[in-house]
């Protein structure tokens, strides 16, 4: 192979604050991989209207770049209805990463994210509260209208991005498991060498080493209450043990 095929290669879909930026940013860095325009192109979810060739451009090709692969991240991807069947109908053969990260971490990086960037005003036991009321019929209206857009269901869903299983069996539905390369966020962060080749590895690159593991796009955030993360906790309990009855494996960190 010595041209780039039709661009992109893979996709990393998710999730929101689970090191999507870090991965990124490590593939990018092997020599046989090139970059979008940007990371998160968010074309399948919020810029469909523009057409495939609009994302097609926002891909290096045989004649830009010598590298063999290309593609990108956008986090909102696994979340949204309408994206598995997009990507599906317009690109069969890709590749799809996921990252899943511990949905109680997720959901407090998640809320604190938003209220650093001025997206939240509430407290946090107040907008996990607030979520079912904010996200009421939206689901309803994305699936009904595809050009609908939703600030609540992109922004504001701290519980539901979490529940993983439902998501991962909307993929599940168009592309198979030799398709699908599921990390753990927590490996990531502990051993980002050894994560950052496993991926190489399922798009059959060969390994690379880097000069160092930047974690990018990383946040801190006040140590929540005993009383909210047991709610979250038996919240989130069913869903992960779904996960866990459909991959095969148990998040025992979790």
């Amino acid at each position: 192979m010595n041209e780039l095929a039709v661009p992109p290669h893979f996709l990393i879909i998710g999730v929101q604050k689970g090191g999507t930026t870090s991965l990124y940013n490590y593939l990018i860095q092997h020599p046989q991989i090139a970059p979008a325009t940007h990371k998160e192109v968010h074309f399948f979810d919020l810029n469909f209207d523009k057409g495939v060739e609009w994302y097609k451009s926002q891909f290096p090709n045989s004649t830009e770049s010598d590298r063999l692969l290309t593609g990108e991240a956008s986090p909102y991807y696994i979340f949204h209805p309408h994206v598995p069947h997009r990507v599906y109908n317009l690109f069969p053969q890709i590749k799809i990463i996921l990252l899943l990260r511990n949905p109680i971490e997720r959901a407090i990086s998640h809320y604190y994210y938003y209220v650093k960037i001025g997206c939240e005003n509430l407290s946090l036991e107040n907008a996990i509260a607030a979520e079912p009321q904010r996200l009421a019929g939206e689901i309803e209206k994305l699936i009904a209208n595809e050009t609908y857009y939703s600030y609540n269901h992109q922004h504001h869903a701290y519980l539901s991005r979490g529940i993983y299983a439902d998501q991962l069996l909307n993929w599940m539905k168009f592309f198979p498991k030799e398709q699908i390369l599921i990390l753990k966020s927590e490996d990531l962060y502990t051993n980002p060498a050894a994560t950052f080749n496993t991926a190489l590895e399922f798009l059959n690159l060969p390994h690379h080493q880097l000069e160092n593991y930047e974690k990018y796009n990383a946040g801190e955030y006040p140590s929540i209450s005993q009383e909210i993360h047991q709610q979250l906790q038996a919240y989130f309990q069913p869903h992960n043990q779904r996960l866990a009855a459909i991959l095969g494996t148990n998040f025992v960190n979790w």
